[in-house]
């Protein structure tokens, strides 16, 4: 015997491709942010450590401040995606579900 899968609804194939598309877009540029931002740290600390190793005042390097910097700007780029889904996201999938006929 044969199942059926039930029919889905249809919905607005374009405006899900595009919100796809804004989803990606945004979620690789911050992610390409953090990434170039820690990576270059991490280059700074292998191929240059006096630098991060200069001292800022009697007990504290310049790498302390970098570092709690680099945190911040992982804070931030979530801060900016969060912001941007509860806003833009949220709304491109509510009207996606408008246009979908009720059952």
């Amino acid at each position: 015997m044969e199942e059926r899968q039930p029919q889905l609804p249809p919905i607005d194939e374009q405006k899900f491709r595009d919100l796809v598309v804004r989803k990606w877009k945004i979620s690789l540029v911050l992610t390409a942010c953090m990434l170039i931002v820690y990576f270059g740290f991490i280059l700074v600390l292998a191929f240059n450590r006096e630098l991060l190793a200069t001292k800022i005042g009697e007990n504290m390097t310049l790498g302390i401040p970098v570092g709690i910097l680099i945190i911040l700007l992982a804070c931030v780029l979530t801060g900016i995606y969060v912001f941007w889904a509860n806003t833009s996201y949220d709304k491109s999938i509510q009207d996606i579900l408008k246009t979908m006929p009720r059952r």
